[in-house]
């Protein structure tokens, strides 16, 4: 990297706080300092805030994440054969996708280098969900990741010190600091990542609802825009799908009740909503990959991968190659074993109307599922087993969902919170598709 004048952090706090515009050489200069440790944390959060609360325009945007992206090494994948093409969820409660398209797309012929993050307020992250295998190991160096990506064609990581190293930084800041929300940073944090992997194309899963950060269909259409749009002028092929996420995905939410869930998709018995999102996302991946004319083709062949077994069997090759224990993915009950369970009983019968993703997402928090301070440790173990969705007929003292965790020490707190989730009616909801639109080439589907 090119050596930048010195700024002083407080100018540029001063600055956003007034409600001024940042310019590219100033944005470098916080970039700089984040990554080098020179600007500390607090300084760092308070310019989050200040710009959180006074907004960032267009240019200040594409800076930021131009100034990311190039904190540190931008790969060059050129020289492994095939379209690179990775995908990014905005995250939201019970959202497994990653794990189980990762292998499903891989092993129809398209490389995916996927660089992940960790849980962010009350949804889990990727890195944290891969961890909970016994041995996985979410750190590489570059080489290994390429020489990974190049045999078998698909590789997970976590952040290095060379792949935008300032959002690393930020990254846990902003959890910390309830700036997550923020349009601007979830753009520029998603792209240089990304665009530091080495990919051709970048097909995003943009969630809205009470389980996902954009609470508002409207935010999350404009974040879709955003995202979509910004990847489209750093020359990548993008593509966003707009998802709902008002209620959780699947049954599991937290990080071993997650990958076992994913081991179920994997081998054609997973929750029909998990599947219907993972297969369209599948399926525009394999089209950006060139492996497939159309999304109608893309999707035969993703659902071919599972009922063939070759997408398990990538899946196996990947937690192999990375350290993982095999044994407690060919039978995840083992891992179970020892652990604390808890029930919880419905109140009263009736219709399941609605389960609030926030909350059964801040209750599998309070359980150790996720984190409170950017320090906390996490409970691979710990979440919830629902037994019902919206829709589902219930009587009182059924069982309406289960606490896990390695202890029961938080089973109170989490158990009175996660009550408060279930709405009992007497109307039965009908179930609607999870995928609400697609946006590409600056225009919706259904607009």
């Amino acid at each position: 990297m090119t050596a930048r004048p010195s700024l002083n952090p407080i100018d540029l706090i001063l600055k956003k706080r007034d409600g001024g515009n940042l310019t590219r050489t100033e944005i470098a200069g916080f970039v700089d300092g984040v990554t080098s440790g020179d600007i500390p944390d607090y300084q760092a959060a308070a310019f989050l805030m200040a710009s959180y609360l006074n907004g960032m325009n267009g240019e200040e945007m594409v800076g930021l994440t131009h100034c990311m992206l190039h904190s540190g090494s931008v790969l060059d994948l050129s020289d492994i054969p095939g379209r690179k093409v990775d995908k990014h969820s905005t995250g939201g409660v019970g959202d497994k996708m990653s794990i189980i398209l990762a292998p499903i797309v891989a092993s129809c012929g398209v490389p995916v280098p996927m660089i992940s993050g960790r849980g962010l307020g009350h949804t889990g992250g990727t890195l944290d969900k891969l961890e909970s295998i016994p041995g996985f190991s979410t750190q590489m160096s570059i080489a290994s990741y390429r020489q990974q990506l190049a045999e078998i064609g698909v590789v997970m990581i976590g952040q290095t010190d060379d792949i935008a190293p300032a959002d690393k930084k930020l990254y846990a800041l902003r959890d910390v600091t309830a700036t997550v929300e923020f349009i601007p940073f979830i753009a520029a944090s998603i792209l240089s990542k990304k665009l530091a992997e080495g990919i051709d194309a970048l097909v995003l899963d943009v969630k809205f609802g009470s389980g996902a950060f954009m609470q508002s269909e409207t935010q999350a259409r404009k974040l879709a825009q955003t995202l979509t749009d910004l990847g489209e002028q750093f020359g990548k092929r993008t593509v966003a799908l707009l998802t709902d996420m008002n209620q959780p995905l699947g049954f599991a939410i937290g990080n071993w009740p997650e990958i076992a869930e994913s081991i179920d998709c994997l081998h054609g018995k997973g929750p029909e909503d998990v599947m219907e999102v993972t297969l369209a996302l599948s399926a525009e991946m394999i089209v950006a990959g060139g492996k497939a004319s159309s999304l109608e083709e893309g999707l035969r062949m993703a659902e071919a991968s599972i009922s063939s077994g070759r997408a398990w069997a990538k899946f196996e090759e990947l937690v192999a190659r990375q350290g993982g224990q095999l044994e407690s993915i060919q039978d995840p009950a083992v891992r179970t074993k020892g652990q604390a369970m808890q029930d919880i009983h419905a109140q009263q019968s009736g219709t399941i109307s609605h389960i609030d993703a926030r909350i059964v997402g801040r209750a599998a928090v309070s359980l150790g599922a996720g984190r409170v301070k950017k320090e906390d440790v996490v409970d691979p173990r710990a979440g919830i087993i629902l037994s019902v969705s919206a829709g589902s007929e219930v009587q009182v003292g059924d069982v309406i969902a289960q606490l896990v965790a390695s202890t029961s020490d938080r089973f109170e707190q989490a158990a009175s919170l996660l009550s408060t989730a279930f709405e009992i009616g007497s109307e039965r909801e009908i179930g609607t598709s999870r995928i609400k639109d697609r946006y590409s080439d600056g225009k919706w589907l259904n607009p």
